[in-house]
């Protein structure tokens, strides 16, 4: 009952982390407001891209949920993202990290059972 229910990440240019987001984790977003763009996530998840004057490097890293980290840091690189650190293992029970940073500078995770 008190899981997350809205993930807002800031963003330099609202535009551009739009399409990376929904080219590389099939986000679904709507641009109706130029300020704050709505997205959801396949599993029914959502939040926004709020306008920032600078990347989030600091504080709270939020994790996307991946099949496959490393196929899916190439696809970062390609898009124009960067590793930050590779597939790391957590433990047998927790599975795999990795960090990336998007197009816009901000900080994220993946995490994988695999």
């Amino acid at each position: 009952m008190h899981g997350f229910c809205h993930i807002e990440i800031p963003t330099t240019d609202p535009s551009k982390s739009s399409k990376f987001y929904s080219s590389i984790f099939g986000w679904k977003v709507n641009e109706s407001n130029p300020d704050y763009f709505e997205f959801s996530t396949p599993d029914d998840d959502g939040g926004g891209f709020t306008t920032a004057t600078k990347p989030v490097q600091d504080g709270v890293v939020l994790y996307i949920k991946v099949e496959d980290i490393e196929t899916k840091l190439k696809e970062i690189e390609a898009a124009g993202g960067k590793t930050v650190k590779g597939k790391t293992d957590i433990s047998p029970e927790f599975g795999f990290y990795g960090l990336f940073t998007d197009p816009c500078g901000n900080i994220m995770g993946l995490w994988s059972k695999k």
